[in-house]
């Protein structure tokens, strides 16, 4: 990925035959844009609905989102840092809500565990995936605006579900 690309505040990318544009806004990190577009191409095949940053009514403004037809959660992205406790409390309130938490260049290990411990206690009816991208993902899984991305290429872990 060219030094370009890093300065830009807008891309188009596409997947799964979709395209979505995604903005940078002042306050983010370009790698936090490039894991809300990664969660969408990896979760798309199983969320045909998902979409980027969609205020819901909540406190909280998911990263990527797919609603069921009746406005049920179904599916909550979260890219980057997250506190525990907005993480206990989204997994409090959507209980039956299928969660992923990605980060970018972390180690597995250290995401699961603080990520446990504030789900401790906590009884859920649905999985938990978390998600390490690895710092070269850019290079890796952007091929001319397609996002080519797999499971089978990072690190993550199903918690529960």
């Amino acid at each position: 990925m060219t030094q370009e690309l890093w300065l830009q505040r807008k891309w188009t990318f596409r997947a799964h035959g979709r395209q979505v544009v995604f903005v940078k806004k002042p306050q983010e990190s370009t790698e936090h844009v490039l894991l809300k577009a990664f969660l969408w191409a990896l979760y798309l095949p199983a969320y045909p609905n998902l979409s980027v940053e969609v205020a819901i009514g909540d406190r909280y403004k998911p990263d990527v989102i797919a609603l069921a037809p009746g406005g049920e959660v179904r599916f909550w992205g979260e890219a980057g840092h997250v506190s525990p406790e907005k993480l206990r409390a989204l997994a409090k309130r959507y209980r039956s809500t299928h969660f992923a938490l990605a980060r970018w260049d972390a180690r597995l290990e250290s995401v699961a565990g603080w990520v446990a411990e504030a789900l401790h206690g906590v009884e859920r009816f649905a999985p938990f995936d978390l998600l390490c991208f690895p710092a070269d993902s850019a290079e890796r899984f952007i091929v001319e605006r397609t996002l080519r991305v797999s499971f089978d290429a990072i690190e993550w872990q199903r918690l529960g579900g």
